[in-house]
């Protein structure tokens, strides 16, 4: 089988909302058939990178399903995947379908735009993750802006374009530098083909300066403390699909290329700073975790957890353990279905209640059991509860750093307690005490929202009692990555002492 899968999973869902373009009729019947083509669209996407699942290889660290074209003189259309970037595609195709059913009944107006943005933002996304080439993950990377400040911007709450221009500003500054490195790279290897770059040895001050530039970028994407005032904003004017896929997915692009790009090209840079990366994250797990505990709005709480949990995440890679780095991915997904199905939780409340206050609620487990059991998983797994997939890429994290340094792993392990202490906080006025009397006619969860959710609960515990698949699938190429980091930084040593 030769077809190029990668790029059929990559630019489907762009077919779908070219096709939503032509859709004509009258309002009702557009509105929809722009829902169902929507639906389809990303539930075949899902089902064909499925094949990719089980067509990879896990016992190799090369790309696969390569697919590599001429394109424009300096760069190549290249595109496959390892170990390290295959699980982030998968959660992308998984979490869309999801993303639109959550939006079946909350968007009523310009659904056929929404559903075009949501569809293109999939295939700039899915692009991000799969691209080869400098240049071509340049576009990707920054395409996806778009399409996120436009849904945002349009289908937002009350103060949604301040949210949308803070988001687009932040996110498009650290985007410039990045720029300016892939040009200085390009004029020292001559390619901007990713595999040769890995290979390619940079001298040291290039290393430093465009590790800096790649850093600005990716930093503000994750978004890690100084740099994450966007996110709360972003994430309270939303509509809940949009913050399940800022949460689930554009976070990690940040994260990702930390990997993909920081630790294998600029390794002796990546050792330097990393005291640099281990202040940030410590400062950023137990800041926003007590900055998280004084919010009251619902929204904004889970958007400071999302902070504090991707300092685990840096943590883990820059400590550039075995344990540290899978740690890093394995939270990366984990925190992809727990932030994504807490949002989507946020979303079913809100529907009825339109309100994100948390004052506003109480004694929902009158009302809604089973919304109440649903609600407690996501919590639980949030704090880092063993079982659940949240406390594996927690505990990995942790373990990594700790090989490495003792300190950052213990002030980091307060972090876990802190999170304890928001998330059952929340929980508990939500969930418990004396009914509000506005809360009295509150509906439990209907058959839709059900079919959401269930799938984000099995994998919460499936990933929780057997992280297997997720690891296996990554261990092959982290192992690849640390040889030639480790061997990278043994020989910048060595050179050191020859020059001394």
């Amino acid at each position: 089988m030769n077809w190029p899968i990668l790029s059929v999973v990559t630019f489907l869902p762009l077919l779908g909302a070219l096709f939503i373009t032509f859709v004509r009729g009258n309002d009702n019947l557009a509105k929809g058939t722009a829902r169902w083509v929507a639906m389809w669209t990303t539930l075949v996407t899902f089902a064909i990178s499925l094949v990719m699942v089980v067509r990879f290889d896990p016992t190799s660290s090369e790309f696969q399903f390569s697919e590599k074209h001429p394109w424009m003189g300096v760069a190549s259309y290249h595109m496959g995947v390892d170990g390290i970037s295959l699980p982030f595609v998968i959660l992308t195709t998984a979490l869309m379908p999801i993303c639109i059913i959550a939006s079946w009944a909350s968007i009523q107006k310009r659904v056929k735009e929404y559903m075009i943005a949501f569809l293109v933002l999939e295939t700039l996304m899915v692009g991000t993750f799969s691209a080869l080439d400098l240049v071509l993950f340049y576009l990707f990377f920054e395409g996806g802006l778009i399409p996120m400040f436009l849904i945002i911007g349009v289908w937002g709450g009350q103060r949604r374009v301040y949210a949308s221009f803070k988001f687009f500003l932040y996110t498009l500054l650290g985007s410039v530098l990045m720029l300016l490195a892939i040009m200085a790279m390009y004029w020292d290897a001559g390619t901007t083909d990713i595999p040769a770059l890995m290979r390619h040895g940079f001298p040291l001050g290039l290393q430093k300066w465009a590790w800096l530039a790649f850093f600005a970028s990716f930093a503000v994407k994750m978004p890690m403390w100084p740099v994450h005032t966007w996110l709360p904003d972003a994430h309270v004017e939303a509509p809940t699909a949009g913050s399940v896929i800022l949460a689930a997915i554009l976070l990690k692009m940040g994260g990702y290329g930390f990997i993909r790009f920081s630790l294998p090209m600029f390794p002796s840079a990546s050792h330097d700073f990393a005291p640099l990366i281990f202040t940030l994250s410590v400062v950023a797990i137990i800041y926003t975790s007590l900055v998280a505990l004084m919010q009251e709005d619902v929204k904004k709480l889970i958007a400071y957890s999302s902070v504090a949990h991707m300092g685990f995440v840096t943590m883990g890679i820059f400590a550039a353990t075995s344990q540290g780095v899978a740690g890093g991915i394995f939270q990366m997904i984990s925190h992809g279905i727990v932030s994504g199905a807490l949002f989507l939780c946020v979303g079913v409340v809100y529907d009825r209640t339109h309100t994100r206050e948390i004052a506003a609620y109480g004694g929902l487990v009158n009302r809604m059991p089973v919304y109440a059991a649903i609600f407690m998983v996501f919590t639980l797994a949030n704090v880092g509860l063993p079982g659940t997939s949240g406390f594996v890429g927690e505990f990995l994290a942790l373990i990594g750093t700790f090989k490495n340094n003792v300190a950052v792993a213990s002030i980091a392990t307060f972090g876990v307690v802190l999170s304890a202490a928001y998330a059952l906080w929340l929980y508990r006025k939500m969930i418990f005490g004396p009914l509000k009397p506005s809360m009295d006619g509150i509906k439990d969860i209907g058959l839709r929202e059900a079919i959401i959710f269930a799938p984000l609960v099995v994998l919460t515990i499936l990933f929780g009692v057997a992280p297997k698949p997720v690891l296996d699938m990554s261990a092959a190429s982290v192992a690849n990555l640390l040889n030639k980091y480790q061997s990278a930084i043994a020989a910048a040593k060595t050179a050191a002492l020859i020059a001394q």
